[in-house]
């Protein structure tokens, strides 16, 4: 069970787990700061190891908050909104049928029945982004697990604010961010593969980096490309 250390005014997730050391990471896309500690450890030693990282952890929590953000979306006819990192141009379409999206090449079409209001359709575009994720994160954990040898994974798709993904092996379990689907296909792909490596390997350390080298070895340069990307809301 995880539980929160404040530490200089940062809140800190910390996961006892059946390891040696403790590992920390920053996480995108608003700095999430999370250790991963053996079960046994004492909080004063897992707090003096946090602070020891102050100074890294600031540096790495800056860069991500410096990213863009992407603009408030009005839900206006020839809005711009992306799809797999292309830019769409939206088009509403009042009607008395389903509420529903569809694209045709670089419109992004939204049918809704009358003057729908600006949230309704900003949570109508937002379960079909849901629905994008799903399908194609679908097919790349399929990928992934196969050649991983893995049994079936348990998909779910939710928008996060501060995660691309999660993953719970125990379950064979993967969460994804539905934002996933305005980032390019390969962010994806990565993220798939990112959680999947925590099947193997708890953490960040050495050796998810030999794994991430080993199976995808492009990974660093399509997470900096994914980090870099303006961040939704």
């Amino acid at each position: 069970m995880s539980w929160q250390l404040t530490v200089n005014d940062i809140e800190v997730a910390v996961t006892p787990k059946d390891i040696k050391n403790l590992h920390l990471a920053v996480y995108p896309p608003d700095g999430e700061v999370r250790v991963s500690a053996p079960l046994t450890m004492a909080e004063t030693r897992i707090r003096y190891y946090v602070l020891s990282k102050m100074g890294w952890i600031k540096k790495q929590r800056n860069i991500l908050q410096a990213q863009p953000r992407e603009p408030e979306r009005e839900f206006l006819n020839m809005e711009t909104h992306y799809v797999w990192n292309q830019p769409c141009l939206l088009k509403i379409h009042p009607h008395s049928g389903r509420d529903a999206v569809e694209l045709d090449y670089n419109i992004l079409n939204i049918f809704v029945v009358g003057n729908a209001a600006k949230n309704r359709m900003e949570n109508l575009l937002r379960g079909w982004y849901r629905q994008l994720v799903t399908e194609e994160g679908g097919r790349r954990i399929e990928y992934w697990r196969n050649i991983l040898n893995l049994p079936p994974v348990v998909l779910a798709v939710r928008h996060m604010k501060t995660r691309w993904g999660t993953c719970s092996p125990l379950k064979n379990k993967i969460l994804l961010n539905t934002e996933l689907a305005k980032k390019p296909r390969e962010c994806l792909d990565y993220v798939a593969l990112h959680e999947l490596a925590h099947f193997f390997v708890p953490n960040h350390g050495e050796k998810f980096t030999r794994f991430m080298d080993r199976h995808l070895p492009s990974w660093q340069n399509t997470r900096r490309l994914l980090n870099g990307l303006p961040l939704g809301k």
